[in-house]
């Protein structure tokens, strides 16, 4: 098994980098690309761990892209292959950082005015593992973000479990709700490809656009620069990512397919299963040729 998408606790997963090749190497997974939201802050350590453990390794990041509020959907881009990251994309992921932070603390603040007293040294404590004040793991920023809040509202009592959380208080339209600012694609597009990587249009269901509308967007997205269709996401009917695939074949893009592992904090998102159970071949390692490195020497 492969795996083309997944997280770690650099962004929003449970697993540090390490652990997570670790689980990788469990799971009997060959080759997995890391592709933590707007960071790239864990990939050093992550291929490091992969190389130790013979699996290939993908250097990947997904930047969340400006997209219609109204739809209700969002739009993500994965960018596998980031071997050279270039002035362009380290200024590019700086001022995501910047940019997420605000909204951090906005989040923060409409949490203060509600009286839900909180510091954002506590809320850092969720995305880092340890108590507020002591100094984390080191080797790369924690992105800190919504899910974090929600463990935050869990463990305070204020929320069941991180469902409620969003569903109450964090989701669109929520009290504690603030949008989260994306790049322009073109530009996305841009620090991705000059950075040696391809581009590839994330978990599609996701932008919330009716089938007949679909295709004339995605075939649009590819005049544009789009090199591929992750057309297999756990979150969408089986039925669905078939029909993907055959769209994106079509429209002659590359396919792949990930899992969005997150660790516990996603416990129903398994490394290299993929919709509906289907466990990620190395097949779909041909969508992203000149991209995947040897296996590393045991």
């Amino acid at each position: 098994m492969i795996d083309l998408h997944t997280h770690s606790a650099a962004s929003d997963g449970s697993l540090t980098p390490s652990a997570l090749m670790q689980e990788a190497a469990k799971r009997g997974i060959s080759a997995i690309a890391l592709t933590d939201h707007d960071t790239i802050d864990g990939l050093e350590e992550a291929e490091t761990a992969a190389g130790e453990r013979g699996i290939r390794f993908i250097p990947g990041i997904e930047l969340q892209i400006l997209w219609n509020q109204d739809s209700g959907g969002e739009f993500h881009l994965l960018g596998l292959g980031i071997r050279r990251p270039s002035p362009g994309f380290t200024a590019t992921v700086a001022e995501l950082a910047r940019r997420r932070e605000e909204r951090n603390m906005e989040i923060l603040e409409k949490m203060n005015n509600a009286g839900i007293t909180a510091c954002y040294d506590e809320i850092r404590a969720y995305a880092t593992g340890f108590e507020p004040g002591e100094p984390g793991l080191t080797g790369y920023r924690h992105s800190i973000g919504r899910p974090h809040f929600a463990s935050f509202l869990v463990k305070r009592k204020i929320a069941k479990n991180r469902e409620q959380a969003f569903a109450r208080y964090l989701g669109r339209g929520k009290p504690f709700y603030m949008p989260k600012a994306g790049l322009e694609f073109e530009r996305a597009l841009e620090a991705i490809k000059e950075s040696g990587g391809i581009a590839v249009l994330a978990h599609p269901m996701s932008l919330y656009v009716a089938w007949g509308r679909l295709p004339a967007l995605i075939e649009d997205l590819k005049e544009r620069g789009l090199d591929g269709l992750e057309a297999w996401h756990p979150t969408a009917k089986f039925s669905s990512c078939r029909r993907l695939e055959e769209l994106g074949r079509k429209l002659g893009l590359l396919i792949t397919a990930g899992s969005d592992f997150h660790g516990e904090v996603r416990p129903d998102r398994k490394l290299g299963i993929t919709a509906g159970g289907k466990k990620i071949d190395e097949s779909f390692l041909q969508a992203i040729p000149g991209i995947i490195s040897p296996p590393p020497p045991r």
